[in-house]
């Protein structure tokens, strides 16, 4: 049995313990979502390449605007008979020769350039995405970890503190041995949860430093809630018309200017039947003797490749096939971002809803806390109740931090959906 000496000591260590464990949660962030992500896309390849690549694009619009489908390529040739006969006969030719577009081949060729030129753009901005979910993911997990990691330290510390004040009151006879027992056991259970805490806190942040190159700092905040503390993003606004969405989303975008791409290739493609026919442009200068005038004369001819090669047919067939397939990409995209937006709609219904009902645990456990409180110091309830309705307003506050935590996220994850980067 317990005796009464007890409500004088136990009652303001189990308050200062659970009235810590309620504050350790809230924390900053001094390096925001936001921050994370362009440190970690400034570390991708699509990043360093970017400006590469948009170069590229603008150097072909400019080569399909061209007057010629092939660069003019010049002829030089000369013939002499110095070296067998060498009665002074001599003949020299300079000449150009000039590739010229097929019908429609420069108007698709430009269509097809200017596709290539969005599809740039557009896989630079679906990349950026794809990075964002991945810090999203990352950076909320980190978050979780360390909130359990701070709650766990603070957790282990009055466990200590708890198990030397049991100690001393032991030896002085005030408490029995069995309640040491209970004070060790404690602390040997808040030792285990600290290193499972630090086993995954030194996982998220691996994870999340591989990312971005660093790991976000947090620093103590006030009482505003670990989600909102932590710099949570905007809610974002369903738009009224998905059909919008379905088109400027990035990853629809990309796949349908990849599409797109492909469409005006194949289009080309059957524009280029054959080789191009080649202008030729040339003059010559020669004289048969030695004693002979040199006699000048112009050459004016144009070469018309022959029928329909294989490779054609081939390139054709190819063209075709991709423009089938990245046309049917489009469309399942889009059949999966439509799903992905309502579940992602359900979930932050679901999170505010956890977040709001967390809340009221919380508050309900803190008043049932003081009501125990009072009962232990008149003597109306045991020690056990008293330490169990302690535990459980400390669930209820760490229950609370992590829906907190998970709104942000669910916030996060809608945005991600609806194709929005950090902010």
């Amino acid at each position: 049995m317990f005796r009464k000496n007890q409500v004088i000591w136990w009652p303001c260590a189990v308050l200062a313990l659970a009235a810590h464990s309620a504050t350790a949660a809230p924390v900053a962030a001094t390096t925001t979502l936001k921050q994370t992500f362009e440190a970690a896309w400034q570390r991708q390849p699509e990043a360093l390449s970017q400006q590469m690549r948009l170069d590229a694009a603008a150097a072909q619009q400019q080569a399909a605007t061209r007057w010629t489908a092939e660069p003019v390529a010049l002829e030089l040739s000369t013939k002499t008979d110095r070296l067998n006969q060498s009665l002074g006969r001599d003949e020299m030719v300079a000449g150009i020769s000039i590739p010229l577009w097929l019908p429609g081949e420069r108007a698709s060729t430009v269509a097809v350039a200017d596709a290539q030129a969005r599809a740039t753009s557009s896989r630079v901005r679906a990349a950026q995405l794809r990075t964002a979910a991945q810090v999203r993911e990352a950076y909320w997990a980190w978050a979780r970890a360390h909130m359990d990691h701070a709650l766990a330290g603070e957790l282990l510390s009055h466990a200590q503190q708890l198990a030397q004040d049991v100690a001393k009151r032991v030896r002085a006879g005030d408490l029995a041995r069995a309640d040491q027992n209970q004070a060790d056991g404690a602390l040997a259970t808040a030792e285990v949860t600290l290193a499972e805490a630090t086993g995954v806190l030194a996982t998220a942040a691996q994870r999340l430093r591989a990312l971005s190159g660093r790991v976000p700092q947090l620093s103590a905040a006030g009482p505003s809630g670990v989600g909102g503390a932590i710099g949570a993003e905007p809610m974002p606004v369903l738009p009224a018309d998905t059909a919008t969405l379905l088109v400027t989303h990035p990853a629809v975008a990309e796949l349908q200017d990849s599409a797109d791409v492909a469409q005006r290739s194949a289009e080309l493609a059957q524009v280029q039947t054959r080789a191009n026919p080649e202008l030729m442009l040339a003059t010559s200068r020669d004289r048969g003797q030695l004693d002979e005038a040199y006699q000048h004369s112009i050459t004016l001819g144009i070469r018309f490749p022959l029928g329909s090669s294989s490779r054609n047919q081939a390139k054709r067939a190819s063209a075709q096939a991709d423009a089938m397939e990245a046309e049917t990409n489009v469309r399942l995209e889009r059949e999966r971002l439509q799903g992905d937006v309502e579940v992602a709609r359900v979930g932050l219904v679901s999170a505010q809803t956890q977040r709001d009902a967390a809340q009221r645990r919380a508050v309900l456990a803190r008043e049932s806390r003081v009501f125990f409180q009072k009962s232990f110091q008149m003597g109306e309830t045991d020690l056990p109740t008293r330490l169990r309705m302690e535990r459980e307003a400390m669930d209820a506050e760490r229950q609370a931090a992590r829906a907190g935590i998970d709104l942000a996220a669910a916030q996060s994850a809608l945005r991600q959906t609806l194709g929005l980067l950090p902010e």
